[in-house]
């Protein structure tokens, strides 16, 4: 959700409209997040999904990982209920907006209005193939960003994780029974997910960092992984 700066927005179609009343209507909008993770949208007044949000505010976000390149990266849909934030509060969403777009955002094109996701009812994560789960809403307000995951946790810079460590990964996970894949997901500060191929099964397994002080940079990230394979090779 920090990595992410636009994501497709699914409104129900309402009455006024005059046709496809009821049906999920999908549009790519930009957003932002508040200090709990909420979305914010910056919407015009003439768009079919403002019109929509105003009759009935249930909506789902569908967020890609920024690169997305197929199913098997990763997005997140988060079920909630959108509403235009009072006058007051205004100012401070602009603020939200120009800190993760570093500029006017939707704002300069007209007579925009910034809305809220204030009611966050479900989250559901699919982290790839064999990576699903329903996330906990108290525990996805209450989270800080991770440093690492937000600024180097992009697919790119997994591209980069797997050339190097992909191979070395699944010959020490093989000690455990032949692997046939292991592909890293994600990095955060204290370690990294990878999804491990048997066969036609599919598993996530959790490697943390073996170091004294929390992995902020992909280079630190490099080291730590070398410490883990050849801590594992060792005792292999």
């Amino acid at each position: 959700m920090e990595q992410a700066r636009f994501a497709h927005l699914c409104s129900v179609m309402s009455g006024m409209h005059h046709r496809r009343t009821g049906y999920p209507f999908g549009s790519l909008v930009d957003f932002a997040n508040d200090s709990m993770g909420h979305p914010i949208f910056s919407l015009s007044p003439l768009a079919i999904h403002t019109r929509n949000l105003l009759a009935d505010p249930r909506c789902t976000l569908v967020v890609q990982v920024p690169g997305w390149s197929g199913l098997s990266n990763a997005r997140v849909t988060i079920f909630g209920d959108v509403y235009p934030l009072p006058a007051e509060q205004q100012e401070w969403a602009h603020k939200q907006y120009v800190a993760k777009h570093q500029q006017w955002a939707s704002q300069q094109w007209g007579n925009f209005y910034y809305y809220r996701m204030h009611n966050i009812s479900d989250i559901y994560f699919i982290g790839g193939f064999g990576t699903v789960a329903w996330i906990d809403v108290k525990e996805y307000e209450t989270i800080q960003p991770d440093k690492i995951a937000v600024d180097g946790g992009d697919l790119q810079s997994l591209k980069e994780l797997n050339a190097i460590f992909s191979k070395p990964l699944r010959e020490v996970l093989s000690s455990e029974g032949e692997v046939d894949d292991a592909a890293l997901i994600s990095v955060d500060s204290k370690g990294i997910d990878i999804r491990v191929r048997q066969g036609a099964q599919f598993n996530i397994q959790r490697l943390a960092f073996d170091v004294p002080h929390k992995v902020e940079t992909l280079e630190e990230a490099k080291k730590a992984l070398h410490k883990i394979i050849k801590d594992k090779q060792q005792i292999k």
